[in-house]
């Protein structure tokens, strides 16, 4: 398969600067979007606009369908039992927030343990944070080696018997370390912990199976599947949120409503609290259309061949030093990188000045940086859309940033 194919897929793939067609490598923080998808959005608001849940009417009935027809698709995208499993979230962050404020906050206690590892995103740290503070827990860290992976021994000398919850990411977003999650779930529900999965950077890119991992809860982020923002997904266990309680109050979430009480909505409507993105949701069903189209399989595949091309190229540069595991196998699709003498914000300003699109700094992953002595790297993130020729853009604008600093000192 002829990744270049895609690229008339994407219209800002398309784009230009300076008489060369730009080269996004930031897909770790938001994906570009195909025609298809931005297509169904036009074509919702044109055609199906109104309140889902609410009307009797044509229109009404229309967008449930169209609503309710993405949570059917995300159900089978991650192989999920129950269709009520699929909770909409307006992002991971939100979804995260939604499992610390309801389930943490309730079924947490004084003495309890909340395990994550150090290479966190901040939205899978902070929730806990405040639930640890709030609850009188202890919220503890699994560090990770030299190589940015986290080692048997660490994982098992942190997660006991006074574990509740282990949250941990699948794909690290600084690093690209894929986390054996199934293991560790397994290991962690051997001590009666709940394992959460963060897996807005491997749903994206590799084949998740929830029932396979055996997560009790994973978390999905849209704008990194291809879909508009302002739609995230959160996968729980039915029974684990059926005896959770809504975070938010309003609209749709009802049963009944009294005076002086309030019963509440089913899953999954108990936590989709008033009028959702119904426009986001339509997108990121099409997205999905066009991920199954590719095959997650064959995703996996261009991605692990552009990840050996660009770790093999770039490791050729004496005065550039890259973080993360040295092992392919072990890593996504994320580069993080330092060129010798040069700042990581420079490097991208610099690099955006070639047309080749980076991300520089913490990467919401400040508690990491500081324990690898470390302010910052540049991240180059790569997604199925990228080619060779990319890689080769990426490296030629690593040396000519290096030789220009080279001429200063």
């Amino acid at each position: 398969m002829n990744n270049i194919d895609f690229l008339k897929d994407f219209p800002t793939l398309n784009k230009e600067k300076n008489g060369k067609r730009i080269v996004y490598l930031d897909s770790a923080a938001t994906t570009q979007k195909p025609n298809s998808v931005i297509n169904s959005i036009k074509d919702y608001y044109e055609q199906s606009n109104a309140n889902p849940h609410r009307g009797a009417y044509e229109l009404s009935v229309l967008a449930t369908e169209a609503y309710d027809e993405a949570r059917e698709k995300v159900k089978k995208f991650i192989n999920a039992k129950y269709r009520e499993e699929i909770i909409f979230t307006k992002n991971a962050t939100e979804s995260f927030n939604l499992l610390a404020m309801s389930y943490g906050m309730t079924y947490i206690n004084e003495g309890d343990e909340i395990v994550i590892s150090i290479a966190e995103h901040h939205s899978n740290l902070i929730p806990w944070q405040q639930v640890a503070k709030a609850k009188g827990a202890i919220l503890k860290y699994m560090y990770t080696d030299e190589n940015g992976e986290l080692t048997e021994e660490e994982v098992k000398s942190k997660i006991t018997e006074k574990t509740k919850i282990v949250s941990i990411t699948h794909v690290s977003n600084a690093l690209g370390t894929i986390n054996p999650v199934k293991e560790i779930a397994e290991y962690a529900h051997s001590k009666g912990a709940v394992v959460i999965v963060d897996g807005a950077q491997s749903v994206p890119h590799i084949k998740v199976d929830v029932r396979d991992i055996n997560a009790d809860f994973l978390v999905i982020a849209g704008h990194k599947l291809l879909a508009p923002m302002g739609i995230g997904i959160l996968y729980g266990k039915k029974e684990l949120l059926e005896k959770m309680p809504p975070l938010m109050f309003g609209g749709d979430m009802v049963e009944y409503v009294y005076e002086q009480e309030t019963t509440f909505n089913v899953l999954p409507y108990k936590f989709e609290a008033g009028t959702q993105n119904v426009e986001a949701a339509v997108g990121l069903s099409k997205a999905i259309d066009y991920l199954n189209g590719i095959g997650m399989e064959n995703i996996e595949k261009i991605e692990k061949e552009l990840m050996t091309y660009a770790y093999k190229e770039m490791s050729k540069l004496e005065y550039v030093k890259i973080y993360g595991p040295k092992d392919i196998e072990k890593r996504g699709g994320v580069l993080s990188f330092e060129i010798e003498g040069v700042h990581p914000h420079d490097v991208a300003s610099i690099f955006d000045t070639f047309g080749v699109c980076i991300r520089a700094g913490n990467h919401c992953a400040q508690p990491l940086m500081r324990y690898m002595g470390i302010n910052a790297t540049s991240r180059a993130s790569i997604y199925f859309y990228n080619t060779r020729e990319d890689v080769d853009r990426l490296i030629e604008a690593v040396k000519q940033t290096y030789d220009m600093f080279s001429k200063w000192r």
